[in-house]
């Protein structure tokens, strides 16, 4: 059978591959640690989990508008504008279901065959593909590791041409953890007015930071950057409802209605019962957010302090989000492996520890450790990878 075109240049999932392996050896009995999780390990809170609970019996089970509940909406606009001081109409705003298929529809709408978007490398590894499958030109751009893994004002001027029409931010980002300073966020911006293009703001980790320096959207930095730029968000990683799917994206009006537009014909509505979950999580205590906070700024604190005191591996210290994105070239390298791929397939098949080679996310030097588990477990895979580097020496 032929496939579409569009499909055919798709590659698979990194993180979900590794995810799949080690579960394989966990069901064959083995003492597997997962560092793959992009998810908290926490269940979803108690007051999201009987809101929900309380709309399925009385009956919110059928259709919503295909854009989202006006409830829902209502509950991101008082967000955005308690947050990062920002006003947007309720026809600004989208749910979708997750903040991966708000990507995915704005790509679809805001792209014609051979737009360019710059993607700073390392990126999240559905950004690419999205942009290929709305016939886009992901532009890859090396954020390097001496500069925190951010994109330069430089960097983005020279790689901007006469097709490019947007750019990637994902601060806090996934796989790196790094946030933009303010000033950076303001010099990128500028160079994006300069050149008339669309800013996509991925925020999805803004409430898991671990620094005195607040998260801040670069939509909030003066009128004109909010009119270009369109904040990708949702309630997966921030109230721990991965499962849920449910995301939204704020921004220009004609390109709201035009990814609710698409939405109806493809996904029809997010789940109705999530979107009150969704909506409970806004508008209800925020203190179990903290508590998770809390606790994944501790196993960063643990997890970095073990991770760089084994031979032959360097870490830019995150700032957000919940994963480590140590480079492993030299521990590599000195383990006599070819690549960080092969060496991350014998650490799994020796010691038992699942991490995602960096080779998904544009970085082949790199692996990327999610501390989304408890301490103890993250201890013990510390010391398995220093066991096998150490072993092979």
């Amino acid at each position: 059978m032929e496939l579409a075109n569009r499909v055919q240049t798709l590659t698979p999932s990194s993180t979900l591959a590794i995810t799949a392996k080690a579960k394989e050896l966990k069901q064959a009995g083995h003492d597997v640690i997962g560092l793959g999780a992009g998810e908290p390990d926490f269940n979803t809170p108690d007051h999201i989990l009987d809101a929900a609970s309380k709309a399925m019996y009385d009956g919110f089970t059928k259709y919503t508008p295909a854009g989202g509940t006006i409830e829902l909406k209502k509950a991101i606009q008082e967000k955005m504008s308690t947050d990062h001081n920002l006003d947007y109409d309720l026809g600004q705003i989208i749910v979708t279901i997750g903040a991966k298929h708000a990507l995915y529809t704005l790509f679809q709408v805001l792209l014609d065959k051979e737009d360019e978007v710059i993607v700073p490398s390392p990126y999240w590894v559905s950004y690419p593909e999205q942009i290929k499958l709305a016939e886009g030109k992901p532009v890859f751009v090396d954020a390097l590791e001496e500069n925190e893994f951010k994109l330069t004002p430089e960097q983005l001027e020279n790689a901007i041409t006469e097709k490019t029409k947007a750019v990637i931010i994902n601060s806090p980002s996934n796989p790196t953890g790094v946030m933009y300073e303010k000033e950076e966020l303001q010099a990128l911006g500028e160079v994006c007015l300069k050149h008339d293009i669309f800013i996509v703001s991925d925020e999805i980790y803004e409430k898991l930071t671990y620094t005195a320096t607040e998260h801040v959207s670069i939509a909030e930095l003066s009128d004109s950057l909010k009119e270009k730029t369109i904040i990708i968000n949702g309630v997966s990683k921030s109230h721990s409802m991965t499962g849920w799917r449910i995301g939204y994206a704020v921004g220009n009006s004609s390109i709201i209605k035009a990814m609710t537009n698409l939405a109806s014909h493809s996904t029809s509505n997010p789940t109705s019962i999530s979107q009150v979950a969704a909506e409970a999580a806004y508008t209800g205590t925020q203190e179990p957010v903290a508590e998770m906070k809390a606790a994944f700024s501790e196993r960063l604190e643990k997890l970095y302090e073990w991770i760089v005191q084994i031979p032959g591996i360097e870490c830019v210290k995150p700032k957000g989000a919940f994963y480590l994105f140590p480079n492993v070239k030299e521990a590599v390298k000195m383990n006599g492996f070819n690549s960080v791929d092969e060496w991350v397939s014998a650490l799994l098949e020796e010691e038992k520890v699942a991490l995602v080679p960096g080779s998904g996310f544009g970085a082949p030097d790199n692996v990327r450790l999610s501390y989304a588990i408890s301490l103890e477990q993250l201890e013990e895979a510390a010391n398995r990878i220093k066991r096998f580097v150490e072993t092979h020496q």
